[in-house]
């Protein structure tokens, strides 16, 4: 190992220790100097400023938990896939609550590559579920829907555990987002029924198509063709 990797390492490590030891996981980049013992231009040089830091303390302790998802191997049924990526997600957040809030701070201006290599994930299951025909919006909408509920309750859990105190309030949470997106078939919801088939089978449609790398039509036919079958799988039974 170089000495200009050795020193980025530790510095780095130094960091992660330093925000999952803190009260309310902020730093100062002059503890982390001191505690790896190199200079301010040292850390400045390897990460640029503050923001830097902390994002590249997000994506180091991310990293294995986003291993285990990238060795997970699909299984036939990408909804079960979907209930354990939810929980798995919630788990890690409870875990490492001052890397989770960092993660998600407002006053990280970029989202840490961690942030948008799960995001990539969940939409990638959810295209899974999409081709077979049992999601109702379109693969993107649904990442976004089920991203935004699962990064709000494991938030809760962490910055107000003494509140958000039910053990099933992270189940319940998934459960009713996903009977939200999901077509009958998977996920049995009383009050959908025929109106929901037009957009599941344009949200398979449009799945299929990305597949298929655009089945024959050109890359503008494609785009435009996606485009409309997206609109009426967001569309809903009332759109």
């Amino acid at each position: 190992m170089s000495s200009t990797t050795s020193t980025r390492t530790r510095i780095l490590q130094v960091a992660a220790q330093l925000v999952g030891d803190s009260p309310d996981g902020d730093i100062s980049t002059r503890a982390v100097c001191e505690a790896a013992q190199v200079g301010a231009p040292a850390l400045y040089r390897h990460f640029g400023d503050k923001e830097g830091l902390l994002s590249a303390v997000v994506d180091h302790g991310f990293e294995q938990y986003l291993a285990t998802k990238r060795e997970r191997e699909a299984s036939a049924d990408p909804v079960e896939d979907l209930r354990r990526g939810w929980d798995s997600h919630v788990e890690f957040a409870v875990r490492n609550p001052n890397l989770y809030r960092l993660m998600h701070s407002p006053a990280m201006r970029t989202p840490p590559a961690a942030a948008l290599e799960s995001h990539r994930i969940l939409t990638r299951d959810l295209e899974r579920a999409a081709a077979q025909g049992r999601i109702r919006v379109a693969p993107e909408l649904a990442a976004q829907m089920v991203m935004s509920a699962t990064v709000g309750v494991a938030l809760m859990l962490v910055a107000r555990p003494a509140t958000f105190d039910d053990p099933g309030l992270s189940r319940r949470v998934r459960d009713a987002v996903h009977a939200s997106i999901l077509t009958p078939d998977s996920d049995p919801d009383p009050g959908a029924g025929e109106e929901a088939e037009v957009p599941s089978a344009a949200a398979r449609l449009s799945a299929l198509l990305r597949q298929a790398q655009g089945a024959g039509l050109s890359t503008a036919e494609a785009a435009l063709m996606k485009e409309w079958l997206d609109r009426v799988a967001n569309a809903g039974p009332e759109g």
